[in-house]
């Protein structure tokens, strides 16, 4: 598999990807992102994401998802929104890959630590994020508000 940093042409592939596993967690239906969004927002004067993609034969297969926050009690952390392989890959390193380039990355761009989530109920990922001694954080509830 081939790692790079995903462009402006990758975005319906990541699109296609964001959709899959939005369709994986039971949530297509709250997907409101489109590719023209993605399209201003990461690639825009003032991007606030980017992303990796792996590659198999030409054609991107997984991505990482990521943008940059801050805590007040740790500094610089870099956010992983989605670490995403097609479903019919799963379970060939892809995501090891992937996920190995962005701890890689965050200590570069000297972040103090990673940070996304996990379903609870996804035990796949779960395990796999187990491999890296992972924290878990279960006194912590995840909030939100939508604006649109």
């Amino acid at each position: 598999m081939n790692l790079r940093k995903g462009t402006e042409a990758d975005l319906p592939r990541l699109y296609e990807l964001i959709m899959e596993l939005a369709i994986y967690e039971k949530g297509e239906d709250q997907v409101s992102n489109t590719v023209e969004r993605m399209k201003q927002e990461g690639f825009g004067p003032s991007p606030v994401f980017g992303f990796w993609v792996i590659e198999l034969d030409g054609k991107v297969v997984g991505a990482a998802v990521y943008y940059w926050r801050y805590s007040t009690w740790k500094g610089k952390r870099l956010y992983l929104e989605d670490l995403i392989v097609t479903e019919a890959l799963r379970g060939r390193g892809g995501g090891k890959i992937l996920f190995d380039k962005m701890i890689e990355f965050g200590k570069s761009e000297g972040a103090s630590g990673m940070m996304w989530q996990v379903l609870d109920w996804n035990e796949p990922a779960i395990n796999f994020y187990k491999k890296y001694n992972t924290s878990f954080d279960e006194e912590w509830l995840n909030c939100h508000i939508d604006f649109s």
